[in-house]
């Protein structure tokens, strides 16, 4: 009856050879994960430019279009476009401002991290004669390859 008592308390909870290989696993897991997930927010961030933007690039696609293909000569000029005015900043658009002549429209970026701040997000439209299409750059390099990379996936930019 005593070696019983015995085998049953030898018998409970976990040696510390599996509590360390437990860590060890959620540790890899982490210094995978991490880094996964910090890109995913930059780009869910970045996604949100997008939306902002689509009621200038409709406004600017609308008045070439009226226009034979000519582009805004008086840029920021809101009411010529048929807007009320300025669409206003977000939590990641500081200003969008329209070219002049061009009709690029530029938004720059704010509150997302180190390489993207104060980066503008440039829409330069290149009209056909059914519609008009949009090239998407940036107004600087990055300088950095997997920042550039995240551009390109979310908005297939160039020049980043």
């Amino acid at each position: 009856m005593k070696s019983m008592k015995m085998m049953k308390k030898a018998q409970s909870g976990f040696t510390l050879i599996e509590l360390m290989i437990v860590v060890a696993i959620i540790g890899i897991l982490a210094a995978v994960a991490i880094p996964q997930y910090q890109d995913y927010v930059t780009r869910a961030k970045l996604a949100k430019i997008s939306p902002t933007v689509e009621s200038v690039k409709l406004a600017v696609a609308e008045y070439m279009q009226s226009n034979g293909g000519a582009a805004p000569s008086t840029g920021d000029n809101w009411t010529s476009l048929g807007l009320a005015g300025a669409p206003g900043a977000t939590t990641e658009v500081a200003s969008i401002s329209v070219a002049a002549t061009s009709g690029a429209i530029s938004a720059r970026i704010q509150n997302i991290g180190t390489p993207y701040n104060n980066i503008s997000v440039v829409y330069t439209p290149a009209p056909t004669e059914t519609l008009v299409a949009w090239n998407v750059t940036c107004s600087a390099s990055l300088g950095d390859a997997k920042a550039a990379a995240i551009m390109g996936k979310v908005f297939g930019a160039t020049g980043c």
